[in-house]
């Protein structure tokens, strides 16, 4: 996922890709990797970090050649997003605490597991501006899902409960499980990228507007309960001659109190990466990866347990093909990631299969020049 300067014309290799052909327009891998950032917010609640280990952002969105500038026009990318993870007793309690299962007035400890999994599908919309902005390429999106959820935690919880008269032991055996199904928070995206040679560079600005089915006393939610801005920036390294890519995006998360819990997670640091090599001018291969830390503190009067920064990474392949579809153009993405290193947030694996069309690159001009004597 991402975006990239390709011709039609032979399928040779790369050699014919001239690098004075500087405004080369991009195929659907750079709409499909650009626009699916603004996804962050739609993945299930039960499944990511900070409150009850859930965040806005979630890890993976921007892909390969996600700094190249994009073809201008209209353009589309839908994805389909599973993911199965679990986690153990902080977490666990987290949600716990979040969801209201938990007395005020106990000092507890829970033994218990949280298992969650999810199949979202969403659907991008975006324009790419033909005329400049700042010397760069201007670009908008937003982002709708819709999918479900499951969520169940099984455990024991024990503690001591405050009274009137002292405190007294606590024993309870927890069983919950939900399943949510519907739509979830709605995101908008700004882009700007420029381009000089093999270097591209973007900047970028997202946030969350908490539209989503979701429910602060239900386990497995669609969106996160409370508004987020999100910005930062990337490059892209891409030479069509050898076929050979490189990008990296970094972002920051400042994240909204949620009215329902009362509580508001710390600020967010994110960056993912991926790495490509075109075999041919259709076909790609590599790498892709992720790493995510929450670097301020959780606040809020429902923030019981403290600071609870969470963290993770995450590698795997990815895989992509690029096709006609009438006068457009089509790609199709694989990627997979299985995540480690993982804290105060469910870990497992996810996969994503990405399909978007997008306006074809022009062909290159086959007239001969006029000489005049």
């Amino acid at each position: 996922m991402g975006s990239v300067a390709m011709r039609n014309g032979n399928n040779s290799g790369f050699s014919g890709l001239n690098r004075s052909d500087r405004e080369i327009p991009v195929w659907p891998l750079s709409t499909a990797a650009a626009l699916a950032v603004a996804a962050i917010a739609l993945a299930p609640q039960a499944c990511r970090a900070d409150e009850g280990g859930v965040s806005f952002w979630v890890p993976g969105f921007f892909g390969s050649l996600a700094a190249t500038p994009q073809q201008p026009g209209w353009s589309w990318a839908s994805i389909y997003y599973h993911t199965s993870v679990s986690a153990g007793a902080d977490v666990s309690l987290g949600r716990e605490l979040e969801i209201g299962k938990v007395p005020l007035n106990l000092s507890a400890h829970l033994s218990a597991n949280l298992n969650a999994s999810s199949d979202i599908g969403f659907f991008i919309p975006s324009y790419v501006f033909a005329n400049p902005v700042l010397g760069g390429q201007a670009a908008v999106a937003l982002v709708a899902a819709y999918g479900r959820t499951d969520a169940s935690l099984a455990g024991t919880l024990t503690g001591t409960l405050g009274t009137p008269l002292g405190s007294i032991p606590f024993m309870r055996s927890d069983s919950i499980s939900s399943s949510v199904t519907g739509f979830g928070d709605l995101v908008p995206q700004f882009a700007l990228r420029w381009n000089n040679g093999v270097n591209n560079t973007m900047v970028y600005v997202t946030g969350d507007l908490p539209v989503g089915n979701y429910d602060s006393t239900r386990l497995a939610n669609l969106g996160i309960g409370h508004g987020a801005i999100d910005g930062g920036g990337g490059y892209t390294y891409f030479d069509p001659k050898t076929g050979r890519e490189f990008s990296g995006v970094l972002g920051l998360t400042y994240n909204l109190l949620n009215p329902s819990t009362q509580y508001q997670n710390g600020v967010d640091l994110h960056f993912d990466w991926a790495a490509s090599q075109f075999l041919t001018k259709q076909f790609l291969v590599g790498l892709v990866g992720y790493a995510y830390k929450e670097i301020g503190c959780d606040s809020g009067s429902g923030a019981r347990l403290g600071c609870f920064q969470s963290q993770t990474f995450g590698i795997g392949p990815q895989v992509g093909f690029i096709f006609p579809v009438g006068n457009m153009q089509g790609y199709l993405n694989f990627k997979g990631y299985k995540e480690f290193d993982v804290s105060d947030r469910p870990s497992g694996w996810n996969a994503w299969a990405t399909f978007a069309i997008s306006p074809a690159p022009a062909a290159p001009s086959t007239t001969k020049p006029t000489i005049t004597k």
